[in-house]
């Protein structure tokens, strides 16, 4: 078995005094993608965030329990956040692309590191937008607005954007909830495309999308991971009643 690239350890996180994640324990193995699914308000996004370091801007939140990154802890102050995020890329529920050319969206990450080589910005674009498996349809258009694609195809620029800085792990949060079933489908078999490259973590509302691209699955309810195994054994049989009331639909 592989070590684990991200390990998360006692993790909960607060929200002022509201407890949001409660000692959450997990390890996330090389290229697996992890679905995370559970009712609105159970803590998936929250542990992303925590992954993110989102929260560090909001004086609310608060943390303990430890998140280690390759081996390191990533709250440690040696840890560059920058460098951090190159490394974690996210994306969001709703497609956030910049109000710039599509080109310029993918290669924003590499300007900001001081790359101006147009070679290699050319190069990442088309690699990038390739594994977001939208290059056909844009490659005419590099130049035009990102904001004047449909909902579907904006997110897979937003994917794009994410891939050129060469992450190591991707969140996604419910990246398809905004979109239409074929552009969602789309969005999936690109992240189905892309396991053997990148660890993914998955917040997703649909347990079809779960069962049909996860390796594993954690189930979160009020905050507490109830279960947290492979997804296939969880589906078929899952060990906690609430874990099954959820799959088959009967809350949530």
């Amino acid at each position: 078995m592989t070590e684990p690239i991200l390990q998360v350890r006692d993790l909960s996180v607060y929200y002022n005094k509201k407890k949001a994640l409660n000692n959450v324990s997990m390890d996330f193995h090389p290229n697996e993608i992890t679905a995370l699914i559970g009712p609105s308000g159970s803590g998936k996004s929250t542990l992303l965030r925590a992954i993110n370091r989102m929260s560090d801007l909001n004086p609310e939140v608060t943390l303990t329990g430890a998140i280690s990154y390759n081996g390191h802890n990533i709250y440690s102050p040696r840890t560059d956040t920058v460098e951090l995020r190159k490394e974690i890329g996210m994306v969001f529920q709703q497609p956030n692309p910049f109000p710039m050319s599509i080109y310029e969206n993918v290669v924003y990450g590499l300007r900001i590191k001081g790359i101006k080589d147009k070679a290699i910005l050319d190069q990442a674009v088309e690699e990038s937008l390739r594994g977001a498996s939208i290059w056909d349809e844009v490659k005419d258009r590099l130049h035009d607005s990102a904001v004047g694609l449909s909902g579907g195809q904006q997110q897979r620029v937003c994917v794009a954007r994410v891939l050129a800085t060469s992450p190591k792990i991707i969140l996604l949060d419910e990246p398809t909830s905004a979109l239409d079933p074929i552009s969602a489908g789309k969005i999936e078999d690109t992240l189905y495309g892309l396991k053997d490259k990148y660890t993914m973590l998955l917040v997703t509302r649909s347990m079809q999308q779960a069962s049909r691209i996860s390796d594993k699955t954690g189930f979160f309810l009020g905050g507490d991971l109830i279960e947290f195994g492979e997804t296939k054994q969880m589906f078929l049989n899952p060990k906690h009643k609430e874990t099954e009331d959820y799959i088959t639909g009967k809350f949530g």
